[in-house]
């Protein structure tokens, strides 16, 4: 596998945003991390994979606008192509989901591929190599055959750690999952990185956890650190990104930080 840095022109990155633990800010940092880079010019596709169709609704993707959603890309063979919709964020595509998607797991029981549906949608699309630079995944709160689906798919995985005293504890079967399906499934994924997130800096326990975490994951825990902010609490009400709805707040200078950082461990120099 080559390193990043010499990944072939027209190429894209898939990374899966993923943590079993809900509230942690998982789609949050999908959505506002898609804008970061769509708006430094990078063709992003934001693939819904939680039944909650949070991230769709974050894009103003009504439910009736879900005619085609990754339910059909992972059970009924249809390709991005038919799935993907413009979002109000130019360069920005998302693949919608419904609450459809809470059934694909009984739906793909008798399928001996069932985890590599998502895999094989996303290398049977060559087009996918010219339309997008990354493909983020916005996983299910659960570490059930949707999550496996983006883990065999991706090529890093991006988890996003709140915190809060039991934080490390959580990760512990994440890890191992990421660990099983590396050894049997996916040999070339990684961990792309550890974000903190909801940060209150009046709160001594979060620079407790920021301390122990950097401690036990070293170099894998970005600098950047996404604070809790009132403005990525409301965006969503609003069905806009947070960087749409106040660019200037802090939670959405954290994400175009992020977004900084990421390329930056991309080797992806920002031109745009």
């Amino acid at each position: 596998m080559p390193d990043d840095a010499q990944r072939p022109q027209g190429s894209h990155h898939i990374i899966a945003v993923a943590n079993q633990k809900g509230g942690v800010g998982k789609t949050t940092t999908a959505i506002n991390l898609g804008t970061a880079l769509a708006a430094v010019g990078r063709k992003v596709l934001l693939i819904d994979l939680d039944a909650q169709g949070n991230a769709s609704t974050g894009f103003g993707i009504t439910p009736d606008m879900r005619e085609t959603t990754t339910y059909d890309l992972l059970v009924g063979d249809a390709p991005v192509s038919e799935v993907a919709q413009k979002t109000l964020i130019p360069g920005l595509f998302l693949a919608p989901s419904t609450s459809d998607l809470s059934s694909a797991d009984v739906d793909m029981v008798n399928d001996s591929h069932r985890v590599l549906r998502l895999r094989e949608a996303l290398t049977s699309d060559d087009a996918l190599r010219q339309n997008y630079d990354y493909i983020l995944i916005d996983c299910p709160p659960s570490l059930n055959l949707l999550t496996v689906n983006a883990m065999v798919a991706a090529d890093s995985i991006l988890v996003p750690l709140q915190c809060e005293f039991f934080a490390l504890e959580g990760l512990s079967q994440l890890m191992l999952t990421i660990r099983e399906v590396k050894q049997s499934l996916n040999p070339k994924l990684k961990i792309q990185g550890i974000v903190l997130t909801m940060y209150d800096r009046r709160n001594n326990l979060s620079a407790q956890v920021e301390d122990d975490v950097r401690q036990n994951l070293g170099d894998l825990v970005y600098e950047t650190i996404i604070p809790r902010n009132i403005r990525l609490s409301e965006a969503p009400s609003h069905s806009v990104p947070a960087l749409i709805y106040d660019h200037r707040s802090s939670g959405s200078i954290a994400y175009q930080k992020l977004a900084a950082e990421l390329l930056e461990r991309m080797n992806d120099t920002i031109t745009a």
